[in-house]
C-alpha cells in the first residue's frame, strides 16, 4: 500500500529539497528524455521560474507526441449533496444549513437526458458526497446502470470504497474513478477534515491501490491547491504517488489534477496560499515533462483564458458547462454549488474556441469493445 511508501517521506525535508534545487538542476531536468522524481522536484521549484517559456515548448511537444492535438470532453453530473464529512473548505460540509437532495433514478436519467441535448458529450463523471448510509454503492451502480444508455465512457468521484465495491460497479460498467487526496500532508489532514469518513487520511490514500487491485480502467488523482502552504510539496507527492500506481498498476490509465480552490458557501476557511497562473502553467508543464502519458485535467473551475491557452500546452481533458449541483441540468437548476464554476462558456462555445487553436475535441476515446478486441487478438 501507498501508506508505506509515504510514511518514508518526511514532509519537511521534501519541502527543502525543492527550494534548494539549482538552475543547474534545472537544466539538467530539461536535457533529459525521461525524468525522475528528483527532476520534478527541479522542474516544480523557483528555480525554474526562468525556464518558462522552454518548459512550455517541451510540453507541447511532449503532449502532441502521445496524444496528438485533440481534447478529451466531459462533463459531471451530481447526483446528490448528502455528506457526513466536515471538510472545513467544502459547500457540502455536513453542517451547512442547505437543503440535501439525493436524486431518484428519474431525476438521474432527467439529467442524463438534458446534458445529451447540449453537446454529444460520451464521457459522464458521476459525482456524490460521501453518504455511504443514503447513498452507497447500490445507489451508485443504479445511477451506472441508467446512465451506459446515454454514455459510453462512465465515470465516478465518490468515497472511496473496498475492492469488492469497485469490482462490483465494474460489473455494472464503471471505466474510471476519480478521488482527489486533497492533501498529503498527514500532519494537518484532520485540521481539514475533522470528522466524517474522509478523516481516516490511510483509507483515502489506500483507496487508489484498492481501485487499482480492482482492475479500474482509468483512475484519476488530484490535490487541492490552497489547503497547504507548500503547493509544490503536495503536487510532488502525487507525482510520487503516481510512479508508484504506474508501477503497481501497470494495465491502469492515469490523469492528474491540481485544481486551484474557488469560493464555495462554507465561507469560513480561507486558503494557505493563492497559486498564480504562471505557478499553476509552470506545475503543468513540470507534470508533462515528467511524464508524457498521463491525462492533465482542467475543470471548469479554471477561468476560459487559463484553458484555452493550457489547451496547447498540456492539458488534454477538459469539463465543459458543468453544474456542479446536484440535479443542475434540469431538476434543480438554481440549486446550491460546491463551488463556482469559473469558465461559464457552453459546451459548443468551448469547442468553437478549441477548433480556432487547431485541437479537435474528442467526446468518446475509450470503449471496452478496445479491450475485448485486444484480449480476443491475444489469445
Amino acid at each position: 500500500m501507498f501508506s508505506d511508501i509515504i510514511n518514508q517521506i518526511n514532509w519537511d525535508d521534501t519541502t527543502r529539497n525543492i527550494y534548494s534545487k539549482t538552475d543547474a538542476d534545472v537544466r539538467r531536468a530539461l536535457s533529459k528524455q525521461h525524468c525522475d522524481i528528483n527532476d520534478f522536484m527541479a522542474l516544480i521549484s523557483p528555480a525554474a521560474e526562468p525556464y518558462l517559456e522552454q518548459m512550455a515548448q517541451l510540453s507541447r511537444h511532449f503532449t502532441e507526441k502521445r496524444f496528438g492535438r485533440v481534447m478529451s470532453m466531459f462533463i459531471p453530473l451530481y447526483i446528490t449533496n448528502s455528506c457526513t464529512n466536515s471538510c472545513i473548505y467544502c459547500a457540502f460540509h455536513s453542517q451547512n444549513k442547505m437543503p440535501r437532495v439525493i436524486l431518484t433514478p428519474q431525476q438521474i436519467e432527467n439529467e442524463f437526458k438534458a446534458i445529451k441535448q447540449l453537446a454529444p458529450f460520451e464521457n459522464i463523471l458521476i459525482v456524490t458526497g460521501e453518504n455511504p448510509i443514503k447513498a452507497g454503492v447500490p445507489y451508485i451502480a443504479q445511477s451506472i446502470d441508467i446512465a451506459k444508455k446515454y454514455f459510453a465512457n462512465i465515470k465516478i468521484e465518490v468515497q472511496p470504497l473496498d475492492t469488492p465495491d469497485y469490482e462490483t460497479l465494474i460489473a455494472h460498467g464503471l471505466n474510471g474513478v476519480i478521488c482527489f487526496q486533497e492533501t498529503y500532508n498527514q500532519a494537518n489532514y484532520n485540521i481539514y477534515h475533522p470528522r466524517g469518513m474522509k478523516s481516516n487520511y490511510e483509507w483515502r490514500l489506500n483507496g487508489f491501490d484498492r481501485m487499482g487491485k480492482a482492475g479500474v480502467h482509468s483512475i484519476g488523482m488530484g490535490v487541492l491547491i490552497g489547503l497547504e502552504k507548500e503547493w509544490r510539496t503536495d503536487i510532488t507527492m502525487m507525482a510520487t504517488h503516481l510512479r508508484y500506481l504506474q508501477k503497481q498498476y501497470w494495465r491502469t490509465k492515469y490523469s492528474v489534477n491540481f485544481p486551484r480552490m474557488r469560493p464555495a458557501e462554507n465561507q469560513g476557511f480561507q486558503p494557505n496560499c493563492i497559486m498564480s497562473d504562471r505557478q499553476l502553467a509552470q506545475a503543468t508543464f513540470a507534470m508533462r515533462i515528467f511524464d508524457h502519458d498521463v491525462d492533465i485535467s482542467y475543470s471548469t473551475r479554471e477561468p476560459a483564458y487559463i484553458r484555452d491557452n493550457m489547451a496547447r500546452l498540456g492539458v488534454t481533458t477538459m469539463s465543459a458547462e458543468s453544474k456542479t449541483q446536484p440535479g443542475g441540468y434540469y431538476t434543480y437548476p438554481e440549486a446550491l454549488d460546491q463551488f463556482s464554476v469559473n469558465d461559464n462558456r457552453t459546451a459548443k462555445q468551448i469547442c468553437h474556441q478549441l477548433a480556432t487553436l487547431g485541437i479537435t475535441p474528442v467526446w468518446k476515446d475509450w470503449d471496452t469493445s478496445f479491450d475485448k478486441t485486444h484480449l480476443a487478438s491475444a489469445r
